[in-house]
């Protein structure tokens, strides 16, 4: 069956096939079949050139095309891989977004626990003891708590 499906379209088989796969990609959206629409469409050039050739049975043709769609899913992988650090590292981590900035004790430090107010937030402090009023720097993030020192 598959033999005779090759033989009666012939190499526009491959190109029927790669398009089908790219508008599958279409309504499906994941950067996959992309890949293997494209070795589909490859095969299917290399088909129009190299149809009449004694060499070119589909059993070829479907070994390439596996190959070739293996290649070119890893390279696409590759190419289109998360390539470094986001604009804003801290964005969904705020606690170590303070880290640097200044505030006054809102309640004293006693204990090595008090609270500051940054931006629009009170945040439970550890530090050293120290009275209400003083400026302090944050100096790291600790799950919801930040550690602080004396400014």
């Amino acid at each position: 069956m598959l033999a005779s499906l090759f033989s009666t379209l012939g190499p526009w088989s491959w190109w029927i096939f790669g398009i089908v796969l790219l508008a599958a990609e279409l309504l499906a959206p994941g950067v996959f079949l992309v890949w293997i629409g494209l070795a589909a469409i490859i095969i299917g050039a290399l088909s129009l050139l190299l149809w009449e050739a004694a060499f070119w049975a589909w059993q070829l043709q479907l070994v390439l095309f596996a190959g070739l769609a293996i290649v070119l899913a890893f390279a696409g992988r590759r190419f289109y891989s998360d390539k470094g650090e986001s604009d804003q590292p801290l964005l969904n981590r705020r606690g170590e977004s303070l880290v640097g900035r200044t505030a006054t004790l809102h309640e004293p430090i006693r204990e090595g626990r008090g609270r500051i107010h940054l931006d629009d937030t009170w945040w439970p402090v550890i530090g050293p003891d120290l009275p209400a009023g003083t400026r302090v720097r944050v100096i790291s993030a600790e799950g919801r708590d930040v550690r602080v020192e004396a400014a």
